[in-house]
C-alpha cells in the first residue's frame, strides 16, 4: 500500500483537505502561551522524577546495555 502524498491529489481535492482541517482547528480551544506557562512548567516538574531521560534508566532495566564483553586474543 503506497502513502498519500498531498502534492499527488488534484488541486480542488488538496483545497478540500485543508478546509477540513482549518474547520477542526477553528474548534480548538486555544490560550495565550504567557497565561498557561505556569502550568505547563508545574506538569513537567511534577512528572520529572518518572522521567528517564532526566531520571535515567537502572542499569537492570536498560535494554541497551551490553550483556558481556567479548575478548579476542
Amino acid at each position: 500500500m503506497s502513502a498519500l502524498h498531498i502534492e499527488d491529489l488534484p488541486e480542488k481535492e488538496e483545497l478540500k483537505m485543508e478546509v477540513e482541517q482549518l474547520r477542526k482547528e477553528v474548534k480548538l480551544q486555544r490560550q495565550q502561551a504567557s497565561k498557561c506557562s505556569k502550568e505547563i512548567k508545574n506538569y513537567i516538574e511534577e512528572r520529572s522524577g518518572e522521567d528517564p531521560l532526566v531520571k535515567g534508566i537502572p542499569e537492570y532495566k536498560n535494554p541497551f546495555k551490553e550483556k558481556g564483553s567479548c575478548i579476542i586474543s
